[in-house]
């Protein structure tokens, strides 16, 4: 028999936690309906901050996805210039985090992190495409053991006010490795190497740590998907 899955908290999500349990004792004796609603909020902070384990796939050419959420996009776009990866645009593919979803982020691929970079910025809803460049965030470049580049850009959302990076610069990842999360609602960006082709399809659920989203070095077309 297989075992059954964990459930993990993130240690950063007790503080939340202990305030909602707090707020719904104060709740239950003033109104018990006022109680149940602070219940309710309760569990969903418990939910927000799970951090489960997933089975990542094992290969050198896969991009796993770092988020849980939706893809967003999948695209060509210009790297954020604060990682100094130049302004030719690479195939990028975007996933929207809402607040149901868990927000652990891990890393897509095996690599030494070369620069983390933290910009401020605006508060837009996620989901919209100028998200990206006019949005806070935090980016980290990562080289491979083939001497490519690649971008992670963590992308806080209208409800997310804190971007968390765990990873410092010089680290060695490895594919699947949290490295960080985003409170509560947002968007993770993935700037692939040329010679990258896309897995998956725009409106396709990604799990982080287990979802392949991308190949290196093919030379294939991306792989396109329908509603069915």
């Amino acid at each position: 028999m297989h075992p059954p899955p964990s459930f993990n908290v993130r240690p950063e999500g007790w503080p939340f936690i202990a305030i909602a349990v707090a707020a719904t004792a104060l709740l239950f004796w003033l109104a018990s309906w006022a109680g149940w609603i602070g219940l309710i909020l309760t569990v969903w902070c418990v939910w927000f901050f799970r951090d489960p384990e997933r089975i990542t796939p094992v290969e050198d050419r896969l991009v796993i996805s770092p988020a849980d959420g939706v893809i967003q996009c999948v695209d060509r776009a210009r790297p954020p210039p604060e990682l100094g990866m130049g302004e030719t645009p690479l195939r990028r593919i975007g996933i929207f985090m809402n607040v149901f979803d868990c927000h652990v982020n891990r890393s897509p691929v095996a690599g030494s992190i070369t620069l983390i970079a933290h910009r401020p910025g605006a508060f837009l809803n996620a989901s919209l495409d100028k998200a990206s460049e006019e949005n806070e965030r935090l980016g980290m470049r990562l080289v491979l053991e083939d001497g490519s580049q690649m971008a992670v850009v963590q992308i806080a959302g209208l409800v997310a006010r804190r971007i968390v990076c765990w990873a410092k610069e010089d680290d060695e990842l490895r594919a699947g490795q949290r490295f960080g999360m985003i409170r509560f609602g947002s968007r993770v960006d993935v700037y692939l190497p040329p010679g990258s082709r896309s897995l998956v399809a725009r409106g396709q659920r990604a799990f982080a740590g287990e979802t392949v989203i991308a190949e290196l070095r093919s030379d294939a077309p991306d792989r396109s998907g329908e509603a069915r």
